[in-house]
C-alpha cells in the first residue's frame, strides 16, 4: 500500500470512499450519518492544494482510502480518514494515520488530535488502540480549538450520538492553549467535520 498526495481528478472518488464507508453505520442505527454528504468537491480541493490531503492507493495506484489534516493549536487535527469497505481491516487507516504523525513530527506538531463516535467500534476503540485517549472536559489538552470543532459538530447534529474528542503525543511538552492564525484550516468546510467516522 502506497500513500501521496491527492491528484485533482481523484477527489470525486474520495466522495465515493466516504459515501462507501458510511453505509456500515445503517447497522448501528446510525442512516442519517451514512446518508451524510461527503465534503464538496472545493473543499477537498483546499486541503489538496494546501498539501493536506493524502491518499492510499492500490497496486493500479487507485485510491482506496483518503485522510485530510488540519493544523488546530499545535497538532495535527484528523479532519477525516475514510477507507472503502473493499479495503478495510489491511491496516490501510493505520497507514494514513502514521504517515500523518511522521509529516506532523517533522512540522514539529506535538500531537495527533481527532473527534470520533465514543462507541463505534471502528471508531473511538480503533483509535485508542493506535495511541489515541479520550479528553474529559477538564483536560488541559481539550483546546479551544478543539472545542469549537465540537461544538461546529453538534450544531450539525452529530451529538445525537456520544461523540469524543482524542489526542495523541508526538512530543512531550507544555499543551498549546491557543488557536492561531496558523490554525486556520485551508476553507471553512460547508459541513460540520466528522473525523474519524469513516
Amino acid at each position: 500500500m502506497r500513500i501521496r498526495a491527492a491528484a485533482p481528478a481523484e477527489l470525486p472518488l474520495l466522495q465515493d470512499i466516504e459515501r462507501a464507508a458510511g453505509e456500515p453505520f445503517r447497522a448501528l442505527g446510525m442512516a442519517a450519518i451514512a446518508d451524510d454528504d461527503p465534503l464538496p468537491l472545493d473543499i477537498l480541493e483546499g486541503y489538496r492544494r494546501a498539501g493536506r490531503a493524502w491518499v492510499a492507493v492500490d497496486a493500479a495506484d487507485r485510491p482506496v482510502a483518503y485522510l485530510l489534516t488540519d493544523t488546530v493549536d499545535g497538532a495535527a487535527h484528523i479532519e477525516q480518514v475514510s477507507v472503502h469497505p473493499d479495503a478495510a481491516r489491511r491496516g490501510v487507516g493505520r497507514a494514513l494515520i502514521e504517515h500523518l504523525a511522521a509529516a506532523a513530527g517533522e512540522q514539529g506538531l506535538v500531537a495527533l488530535t481527532l473527534t470520533t463516535f465514543a462507541e463505534v467500534p471502528w471508531n473511538a476503540p480503533y483509535y485508542t488502540r493506535l495511541g489515541f485517549r479520550p479528553l474529559a472536559d477538564s483536560d488541559p489538552a481539550l483546546t479551544e480549538g478543539l472545542r469549537a470543532i465540537s461544538r461546529a459538530e453538534a450544531a450539525h447534529g452529530l451529538s445525537l450520538w456520544p461523540r469524543v474528542c482524542m489526542r495523541r503525543e508526538l512530543v512531550e511538552g507544555p499543551t498549546p492553549l491557543r488557536r492561531t492564525a496558523a490554525s486556520t484550516p485551508p476553507s471553512a468546510p460547508s459541513r460540520s467535520p466528522s473525523s474519524g467516522t469513516r
